[in-house]
């Protein structure tokens, strides 16, 4: 993972990691496809549209896709999610710039469309989720 983040507004270390690794249990459910620590990573409301283009409203509506969608066409896709920039939009709500690089099992980069994604990242209670995102492949 590059260590080149760009960090607009005041954003704490801690904060950082926190994002961060938002980010990173998003790439490790997609990973093992596990569409359940998929939706986790969100909030129970959230808005988020997938590279495919489809909006899915609120957690059940994204562990419903995913599920079949990791059975099916995405059984064989693996990716690696950088954190390029966080930008603080208020108090514990960061938005965030992530390069999604297409891998094979093992984490090795291979060719093919690449993603960017865009996601609002909010803290809620004790912990932080995915309030929003939008997901687009780049060829």
């Amino acid at each position: 993972m590059s260590t080149d983040i760009l960090i607009v507004g005041t954003i704490s270390p801690g904060t950082q990691a926190a994002v961060t690794a938002v980010v990173k249990g998003l790439e490790h459910a997609f990973n093992t496809k596990d569409p359940v620590a998929l939706g986790e990573q969100f909030t129970e409301h959230a808005s988020w549209t997938n590279a495919g283009g489809t909006r899915l409203d609120g957690r059940p509506a994204i562990v419903e896709f995913s599920g079949p969608a990791m059975k099916t066409f995405l059984r064989d896709s693996f990716a690696r999610y950088d954190v390029a920039k966080m930008l603080e939009i208020a108090p514990e709500v960061i938005a965030v710039n992530v390069v999604q690089t297409r891998t094979d099992s093992a984490g090795n980069p291979v060719d093919g469309p690449q993603g960017a994604t865009l996601y609002v990242i909010t803290k809620e209670a004790d912990s932080w989720r995915i309030a929003a995102g939008q997901n687009m492949a780049v060829a």
